[in-house]
């Protein structure tokens, strides 16, 4: 049984472009993240391509003559999508105290229960830290993070240096934070190869929650609210699945990162003290149309994934081996298939290769963020697709990994898993110096 797992690792690489050359890439440049998929037709393109405009949009402060790029603040982190998800990619953490959150920011909430199982917001600052504001209101203020060094030491004599991060809030514009806050830092995740695993049934993600496992992983979904449809319904997007599709997912960043309202939140991001923010202008009711919306999901779906480099590498081929034997494929699900997908017919009944099983797991005490998401409790966290993540410091130089941005490096993320993560990493830890090579140049395949 054993022996079939492997094979079926190693023989995916092979496969991988039959299976999937109508919704995958084999561009390998810093343009990677940015290509649609080549099932893509003449008809479908004009969308994609106003899409990818909105994406890249530099959005301005309401009133303003051009009213389809107007609706920026009133409080806001970044002026456009990209600003955050530099070519598609991920983001990264500050490296020193002094340096800003360009593409990183920091959720927040209370103790208590709110509607539908959502965490609950500040009352004063609500569910996110916006750095900025529009003329005549103020910014919530900044975020300085501060890292403490953990020494590891590997078998055959290397040592490496993780970072564990701690944040500390500075010119609050609205009264202090308490201590009991929960915050979580969050890096933009890359947004590439979205549609695939939106096209995944349902019943094949909680298929996998009594799926065979090793002993100590077991993984669950997150049952969340779809503010659309007005009903709990499977979580599968963001670091804690706590987003049901493409469509909130994209309308949550828009109105939490950028303070633009759209039909699935059409309320400004002010809560009830900020008076100056209630009374800035609004460019719109809402300020995204339902139209620019859609394209903008659109673009999502339709961005493909990259395909795995150097399958037939001996190297590559050995670092699979040891991706399997190491446990990692447990919770990093090499292949899943898509079912029915009406938004963009090309991605339906598609073989992929994400490396997630898109369900949550415990990933131990040093990991959490103590801040519960609807059925995510505080040390669980999605199994994040693996697939393109030897691209990512190629489109963006500075990205790191996590959902803090803690780790620098692929391996210093391997070294950060406990929990039901534990057995992989101590493997790791275990491995020669050149079974540790073959698994990170397994991983830079991908």
């Amino acid at each position: 049984m054993k022996r079939t797992l492997q094979l079926t690792l190693l023989l995916f690489c092979h496969q991988a472009m039959a299976d999937e050359s109508a919704v995958t890439t084999t561009d390998a440049t810093r343009t990677a993240y940015s290509q649609p998929i080549p099932a893509l037709t003449a008809a479908q393109r004009p969308p994609f391509l106003q899409g990818r405009s909105l994406v890249r949009q530099v959005w301005v402060i309401p009133p303003s003559e051009n009213r389809e790029i107007a609706g920026l603040g009133p409080l806001y982190n970044r002026i456009s999508c990209i600003a955050c998800h530099a070519g598609n990619g991920r983001g990264f953490a500050p490296a020193t105290p002094q340096e800003p959150m360009r593409s990183m920011l920091v959720r927040l909430s209370i103790a208590g229960e709110n509607p539908h199982g959502a965490p609950n917001p500040h009352p004063v600052y609500g569910d996110q830290l916006n750095e900025n504001g529009v003329p005549s209101v103020q910014g919530e203020g900044r975020v300085a993070v501060h890292y403490t060094p953990r020494r590891i030491q590997l078998n055959g004599g290397e040592h490496v240096s993780l970072r564990q991060p701690h944040l500390k809030f500075t010119e609050l514009g609205y009264g202090a934070i308490a201590p009991d806050v929960m915050t979580s830092p969050r890096i933009a995740p890359p947004i590439f190869g979205l549609g695939l695993l939106q096209a995944v049934p349902e019943s094949t993600i909680v298929a996998q929650v009594s799926a065979p496992k090793p002993k100590g992983i077991q993984g669950k979904v997150n049952r969340v609210w779809d503010a659309l449809q007005q009903k709990t319904v499977l979580g599968r997007f963001g670091w804690k699945a706590n987003m049901p599709n493409v469509h909130q997912q994209i309308a949550g960043a828009f109105v939490g990162d950028m303070g633009i309202t759209s039909p699935i939140f059409p309320a400004e991001n002010c809560t009830a003290t900020q008076a100056n923010c209630q009374l800035a202008p609004s460019a719109g009711k809402p300020e995204l149309s339902a139209q620019q919306l859609e394209a903008t999901a659109f673009y999502h779906f339709a961005l493909a994934a990259p395909q795995a480099r150097q399958p037939q590498d001996k190297e590559v081929q050995r670092g699979a081996r040891l991706f399997q034997q190491a446990q990692c494929a447990a919770c990093h699900t090499p292949t899943l298939t898509t079912g029915e997908f009406p938004a963009l017919p090309a991605l339906a009944h598609q073989t992929i290769h994400p490396y997630s099983d898109l369900l949550l797991h415990d990933m131990g005490e040093a990991l959490a963020d103590h801040r519960p998401d609807f059925q995510a409790t505080g040390r669980e966290w999605r199994t994040p697709p693996l697939w393109g993540i030897g691209l990512a410091q190629k489109i963006e130089p500075r990205a790191s990994f996590l959902h803090d941005g803690r780790a620098r490096t692929l391996l210093e993320a391997v070294l950060w898993h406990d929990g039901e993560g534990r057995t992989a990493a101590q493997a790791v830890i275990n491995m020669s110096v050149s079974s540790r090579r073959a698994l990170l140049r397994f991983l830079q395949s991908l």
